[in-house]
């Protein structure tokens, strides 16, 4: 035990420090707690104040970024505005969450470093839209003994309509290129900040790009085409076959029409400045008419346009 405590001071296990790895690449210890643990959210309500029980929450989470730390594998990104710290993964921690996820290393990009500087809003944003679309259920073993009123709270979000996939359906930072090669991109290219890849779902692939409310709607139709420029991109495959540069990295069902419709793309506008998303949607969608005219989309209950063929 004393070589094992040595080796990690903190004392973490080996699932929580695999959890901080599996989880994102920059984030909060409170983010990797509510993704990998979610049942942690419902425990110490006993403590006297919100600091308390978010501190109790995610001590187990912050031993195990701490032991990371002194492995090399995550560094500290700064401050965020409400006094959170930031932590992200060092190159080394990137290379190790490749393995944890069963993925090439190739796909989990570079470091996030300096996100804190500016307040890390956007990279805050993208893990919170993570968050909302997983929708991460508690598991109600845990919380035996819990007041009643908490655990009337878990079985809520677990009756929650459900999510999709798991932490490993998603990547964030992902380069699609429109010239230049997937490991080294041209400029001028697009960059999901979102990919999932969740087929069990009926969500084979689909492009989530965030809008803090920053950008106009022309730099989002800028946005776009590139998208598209990827998407219409072709390249010989493995077998000599020209094909979509994105089906030979993902999988998806044939269309109606062979690679058409090309994958959705989810635009998520989160208020965080003064402009209108609803008046920039609309503008939007007039200037990017050529890229979605003739498909059939679903709506939401506001309205606004939804996911290709789902409700």
């Amino acid at each position: 035990m004393a070589g094992k405590r040595e080796e990690n001071p903190a004392g973490s296990s080996n699932n929580l420090r695999g959890d901080v790895l599996g989880v994102l690449k920059v984030a909060t210890a409170e983010q990797i707690q509510q993704i990998a643990l979610p049942h942690l959210s419902y425990r110490h309500t006993d403590k006297p104040t919100p600091s308390k029980r978010k501190q109790a929450r995610t001590a187990s989470h912050t031993g195990a970024l701490s032991d990371l730390h002194k492995h090399g594998l995550a560094e500290n990104g700064g401050q965020l505005p409400g006094g959170d710290t930031l932590r992200n993964l060092t190159p080394m921690g990137l290379k190790t969450a490749a393995r944890e996820l069963g993925r090439p290393v190739g796909e989990t990009g570079n470091p996030a470093r300096g996100a804190g500087r500016t307040g890390a809003s956007h990279p805050m944003t993208v893990n919170e839209a993570a968050l909302a679309l997983q929708r991460p259920k508690p598991d109600l073993a845990q919380l035996t003994g819990e007041p009643a009123d908490v655990l009337a709270a878990a079985q809520a979000a677990v009756d929650a309509p459900a999510g999709l996939g798991t932490i490993a359906s998603y990547a964030t930072e992902v380069a699609l290129p429109t010239t230049g090669t997937w490991s080294n991109p041209d400029r001028g290219g697009a960059q999901a900040d979102i990919v999932i890849t969740s087929p069990e779902d009926g969500v084979p692939l689909l492009f989530v790009e965030i809008d803090n409310c920053h950008e106009s709607a022309q730099v989002l139709a800028a946005k776009i085409d590139k998208y598209m420029r990827f998407c219409q991109r072709k390249v010989k495959d493995v077998d000599g076959t020209e094909r979509p540069m994105w089906r030979t990295r993902w999988w998806a069902p044939d269309g109606r029409h062979g690679d058409q419709p090309h994958p959705p793309l989810l635009l998520v506008f989160n208020r965080a400045s003064s402009r209108n998303p609803h008046t920039v949607s609309a503008q939007l969608a007039e200037l990017t008419r050529r890229h979605w005219q003739g498909t059939a989309y679903c709506c939401d209950r506001e309205g606004s346009p939804g996911l290709p063929g789902r409700q």
